[in-house]
């Protein structure tokens, strides 16, 4: 996988737009009327806060702390920054909040406390205990961390959990569990060295000896190597603590017959001579951020043998934090803890490790473009393996209330799990598993307009996203003026400009197109205008030459005349089965409607063609297709003839046979509400419909314009289905970002 560049420009306009930072807040109740008011603040709220008064248990059940975490820094160790301070780091922690919200649908509040004086950091945090549910120290530089969280676990009543520490000690256990399991050791009899003596170092050795690894077995190394009972050099009571008694004083005496490596500590701390010195079937972490201490190249060059995980996400088994705070603090935070203690760490790193030990789902292996199975490269579970969210959490407050840490133990388990599976938003995956799938495909993708400063910016981030190469059709100077305006002027060198007026291919491309459209009223001159001079022909020429993978274009004509334009190359038409699919993608839910492009007025037949085109384009999603046709009637009333097609439609896939559900013809509210549908207890959809096609072209654009104006749903689309090269047409509103997202699908052939 390649690695995503981008730009300072990039990053910065990343945080800047649409609205400065990376979070906002968003009321839970309605705030419309007077009486909402009146509920909500004055008198109303006057009866929760008698009540809370009275037992402050019940603040979990009447204010937001028990789904509430502050990310706390004072930002003397951002990280691998070094002392930003509390403003520099600010952008980090709000980035850490998302990440709580994103994984594991935890609210959270980034708390920047400008200070370096552990006890008035303690102080601040400790008064804002009220506030939260739990609190996550983050970026606090070594050994201040130590004394900061150590001080408030004992005076707080809620977890207090440092990241840097125990995240990457959670999940560094998780991979380690597997590793010991192929390489068929046991924790207790493996002699393990630790590289890197600070927060996550310490952490990490820590959780592994309490999971059953000898004191003597583990050595721990420093830059000043290895830490021996006696020695008082660069010493502190944390490392003290983690001294053994031994004649080893290098790193590299101590890799000698070592079975496992851990290194948080610089790139290029491990040898491949250490390496080779290690025992059989080696375990090497190399954890340093950016680059790590060796590897994975150099480590099996010289021991084919060895298991390697790393920090980075363009290797096998990254060690992530994202693994484990989200679902630590969703499991602490459903029971109430009172705090996150080393029996909930370990429930975690062991239910990771089971979960990559089983079956991967096929929409796992599909976001990453290959099949994922439990093994050498595979020793922990991928960031966006959607069962995270419900089988970490119940082995985390199943630990808490083991260990009589839980206020409020969760007494239906079974039914815990179940409400986790509906917190996460499923939209994210599809989006995930369409990035991964174009990265992996690394298509040479076409975009037609480059005489459009929105386009060439999608292309360039197209580039630099690592999803392959941009081939852009314009004029060089052309281009590389609007690239200069737009703060682009060093990609002119990254990516292709391909110009008619001097590719070696016209006149291919005009044969081609003449063989094609003589017998449409065109002739040379005509076909030499069209090939030479109008951009989306020339792209979709291209295409059809192999002179690329996708294409991308519509920015700047109306959809209908580029159908047109692209129907001289392709048969893109009706008549050939093509149909437009637009997706929806609103509060979690995933609507797929269709036909948004091809058809004006279809009959029965196009219909069904339309559904099948909708169930491709879905299974290409990762959904699995639940077509409902829709009308202003539900099976047969109120009776009407332009309702009669859709009441058709179904008996027509009846007659092909399909591998999908379908039903109709019926009202939206019955296609997508449970409760609606009960009154239909015949009709044979299993769940709410996710494809929906409607009777017209123009109900259909008047539903996805609706649905994006009034409701503000994310539409991606119309993607071009049924054709057989990979061409998506974008809308002329389209932001850099739409058509970015149009290449993506298109590198992915969806549809």
């Amino acid at each position: 996988m390649s690695k995503v560049k981008f730009t300072r420009e990039e990053a910065l306009a990343f945080h800047l737009e649409p609205t400065p930072g990376k979070w906002e807040v968003q009321a839970t109740v309605p705030m419309t009327t007077q009486r909402d008011l009146s509920l909500a603040y004055s008198p109303g709220v006057a009866v929760p806060c008698e009540d809370i008064a009275a037992n402050p248990e019940l603040a979990y059940d009447y204010t937001n702390k028990g789904n509430l975490v502050a990310v706390i820094s004072n930002g003397t160790a951002v990280l691998g920054l070094g002392n930003l301070g509390a403003l520099g780091s600010k952008p980090v922690m709000e980035g850490k909040s998302v990440l709580f919200k994103r994984f594991a649908d935890v609210n959270s509040i980034d708390i920047e406390l400008d200070t370096e004086d552990p006890d008035a950091f303690c102080e601040a945090v400790k008064l804002m205990g009220p506030t939260f549910g739990g609190i996550n120290l983050e970026d606090i530089k070594a050994p201040e961390c130590f004394i900061i969280e150590q001080r408030l676990k004992e005076e707080m009543d809620i977890p207090v959990f440092h990241d840097d520490q125990h995240g990457t000690a959670v999940i560094c256990a998780a991979g380690l569990i597997n590793a010991l399991h192929i390489s068929g050791k046991k924790i207790e009899d493996v002699k393990i060295v630790l590289n890197g003596a600070g927060a996550a170092g310490i952490a990490c050795i820590e959780l592994l000896k309490s999971m059953g690894a000898r004191h003597e077995n583990c050595i721990v190394c420093d830059t000043k190597g290895v830490i021996y009972q006696g020695r008082t050099e660069g010493m502190n009571q944390w490392k003290s603590a983690h001294a053994v008694a031994t004649d080893l004083r290098t790193l590299e005496d101590a890799m000698r017959g070592a079975d496992v490596f851990l290194g948080v500590s610089a790139k290029g701390a491990v040898t491949q001579q250490m390496v080779t010195d290690m025992a059989e079937n080696p375990v090497i972490f190399a954890m340093a951020n950016p680059d790590p201490e060796i590897t994975p190249e150099e480590a099996h060059e010289v021991r084919p043998d060895a298991i390697v995980a790393t920090g980075r996400s363009d290797y096998p088994n990254q060690v992530n934090n994202v693994l484990g705070f989200p679902y630590l603090f969703r499991g602490a935070l459903d029971i109430h803890a009172r705090a996150i203690n080393d029996e909930m760490k370990i429930a975690c790193a062991e239910a990771l490790a089971e979960l990559a030990r089983e079956d991967v789902p096929d929409e796992v292996g599909l976001a990453y473009g290959k099949t994922l199975s439990f093994g050498r490269d595979y020793i922990i579970p991928t960031p966006f393996d959607p069962r995270l969210i419900w089988r970490i959490p119940p082995a985390v407050a199943k630990a808490g209330m083991d260990t009589g840490a839980a206020r409020r133990p969760i007494v239906d388990m079974d039914g815990y799990t179940e409400r986790l599976k509906g917190r996460m938003d499923p939209t994210t995956p599809i989006l995930r598993s369409i990035n991964n799938r174009a990265r992996a495909a690394q298509a040479r993708m076409i975009f037609a307009e480059g005489d459009d400063p929105r386009v060439l910016r999608a292309a360039v981030t197209y580039q630099r996203s690592g999803f392959g190469k941009a081939l852009v059709v314009g004029r060089e100077a052309d281009v590389a003026k609007k690239l200069e305006d737009a703060g682009l002027a060093d990609a002119v060198r990254e990516i292709e400009v391909v110009n008619a007026a001097n590719t070696r291919h016209l006149s291919q491309y005009k044969d081609f197109l003449y063989e094609r459209l003589q017998r449409r009223g065109m002739d040379r001159q005509d076909v030499h205008r069209l090939a030479a001079r109008d951009r989306h022909v020339f792209g979709a020429l291209m295409l059809a030459h192999g002179h690329g993978d996708g294409l991308v274009t519509g920015a700047t004509r109306k959809s209908a005349h580029v159908m047109q334009l692209v129907n001289h190359v392709f048969d893109a038409d009706a008549k050939h089965g093509a149909a437009g699919v637009t997706a929806i993608l609103h509060k979690g839910k995933v609507v797929l409607i269709s036909d948004t492009l091809v058809h004006e007025w279809p009959n029965e037949e196009d219909l069904a063609t339309i559904a099948e085109r909708g169930a491709d384009v879905a299974r290409h999603l990762g959904l699995e297709p639940r077509v409902a046709f829709v009308s202003f009637s539900t099976f047969g009333y109120p009776v009407s003839e332009r309702a009669e097609k859709m009441h058709i439609a179904p008996q027509v896939l009846d007659r092909r046979g399909v591998s999908f559900e379908y039903e109709g013809e019926m009202t939206v509210d019955v296609a997508l509400n449970e409760k609606a549908r009960e009154a239909y207890p015949f009709q044979r959809l299993s769940g709410p419909a996710n494809i929906l096609v409607v009777p017209a072209r123009h109900s259909a654009s008047i539903s996805v314009k609706l649905m994006q104006e009034m409701a503000g749903a994310t539409v991606i689309g119309p993607i071009l289905a049924g054709v057989d090269h990979s061409i998506q047409i974008c809308s002329t509103n389209s932001t850099a970002n739409d058509i970015l997202n149009m290449a993506v699908l298109a590198a992915c052939k969806v549809g």
